[in-house]
């Protein structure tokens, strides 16, 4: 065959890839609905004095990350990409700063290293599940 210009090889993006802006809107809202839901979730089931808990912690991290990334992916017909794993990232962040706000410390505490380490976890698991 030989090699080819890209008007002759026609190349266009693999569909599961190509994310139409009103997809991102639904994706948008999906994760900021699930991250609410979630932050309330983690709020009940690991306050924030227990948060040391360790294996609860972390399984329940794994738990929100993939809770956003399938809401994310369900509300785009399961589309992937860079730009949703970034909207299920804020849609995890946002889980974090309900859990904070419903527990009365500040939007992002100083002291709170393992929540940074559970929202950590849990935006990895969010976007591992778009790629």
């Amino acid at each position: 065959m030989g090699a080819r210009c890209r008007e002759c090889v026609r190349v266009i993006r693999f569909p599961t890839y190509d994310v139409p802006p009103l997809y991102l809107l639904r994706g948008a809202g999906a994760a900021l609905a699930a991250g609410g839901a979630l932050g309330v979730a983690w709020f009940l089931l690991l306050p924030y004095g227990l948060g040391i808990l360790g294996l609860v912690g972390i399984l329940l991290a794994f738990g929100i990350g993939y809770g956003v990334g399938e809401a994310v992916s369900w509300a785009t017909n399961r589309k992937r990409g860079l730009a949703l794993q970034a909207i299920a990232a804020g849609g995890v962040i946002t889980s974090y700063i309900v859990r904070n706000v419903l527990e009365g410390v500040a939007v992002i505490p100083e002291d709170d290293l393992w929540g940074y380490v559970l929202t950590a976890v849990a935006v990895v698991m969010a976007m591992q599940r778009l790629r």
